[in-house]
């Protein structure tokens, strides 16, 4: 079930039903629902964003709720709406997200996630403490199997690299194919958790944009056994397990490549987002084969 990249640690996918799969080209995403506007200002330009249906009635509800804030960010949008795609508007997308990352140890979770969710609240590390790497490995990927989730098993060189990383570049912006092109997220470290949210929830939310899919690191192994572990949670209303597997999937793509070309999007992305093109991420996926991988029907496509 894992793809070619997913292979390299072990990436699991479980799920307890399969459904019919279906393959997905290159289909290129309009531009208006990338990082700039839509052509037009409020709402009705945001309704020309292919995903705008999923995200429906949060929008409508920060509206109704708040709508001086609601004419505010669509104000916003006006603004930039002749700025070329990668204008330095995605550095207030990034202060967003580690905004929001520094607030993520002192509020509740939301959605549904677990809140400071540790490695002994799902594993008896100190019964496996006597246990080689490869029977740990094994534990993990017995356990999660039989759940609706993403894991892995992540050799400790691997993921010294992805957090070296991590800390100089904590942003970036992954593609998630879907039918109508691609749909685009915002990938934010906070300490060993990476939270994604869409981003148009980012565009229409702002700071309070929720998080709809959180993958846990756990090094606690990485030492002694030379492994780290990584499980996730997700809001299934608008992800499903492949969806999930396919970001994770390009965290190693982009994080964890020897190729300092496409790293290098990472590091545009953080620091020098003017020149960020977000084709070169499609460009990458489909290189890498992600962008092509079969994906069953989620009920968040027909929204």
């Amino acid at each position: 079930m894992a793809g070619p990249l997913c292979q390299g640690w072990g990436l699991g996918a479980a799920l307890r039903s399969r459904a019919a799969l279906r393959p997905l080209g290159l289909l290129a995403p309009p531009a208006r629902g990338v990082l700039g506007p839509a052509a037009g200002s409020g709402e009705a330009a945001l309704e020309e964003n292919p995903f705008y249906g999923k995200y429906r009635h949060k929008i409508q509800e920060l509206r109704r709720s708040n709508p001086d804030v609601f004419e505010s960010r669509m104000e916003k949008r006006s603004e930039v709406k002749k700025q070329p795609v990668g204008h330095s508007k995605q550095g207030e997308f990034i202060r967003c997200m580690e905004e929001k990352a520094e607030r993520l140890g002192s509020k509740t979770s939301k959605g549904g996630f677990t809140k400071d969710k540790t490695l002994d609240s799902i594993l008896n590390v100190e019964m496996v403490k006597e246990k080689t790497a490869e029977e740990i490995t094994q534990i993990w990927n017995q356990y999660f199997s039989a759940k609706d989730t993403v894991y892995a098993v992540i050799p400790a060189d691997k993921f010294d690299l992805m957090w070296k990383r991590a800390q100089k570049c904590p942003s970036f912006l992954y593609a998630l194919p879907r039918k109508e092109g691609y749909e685009f997220f915002v990938g934010q470290w906070s300490g060993t958790e990476l939270h994604f949210t869409s981003l148009i929830n980012v565009q229409t939310q702002g700071e309070g944009a929720p998080s709809q899919l959180v993958l846990y690191h756990y090094p606690d192994l990485q030492k002694d056994k030379g492994i780290v572990l990584m499980t996730a949670e997700m809001d299934s209303k608008f992800l499903g397990v492949h969806d999930a597997q396919c970001l994770a999937s390009q965290v190693q793509l982009f994080y964890a490549t020897d190729r300092s070309e496409i790293y290098g999007l990472v590091e545009t992305f953080n620091h020098r987002s003017s020149e960020f093109k977000y084709m070169s991420v499609i460009a990458e996926l489909e290189q890498s084969g992600l962008g092509r991988e079969p994906r069953p029907e989620q009920a968040s496509d027909k929204s």
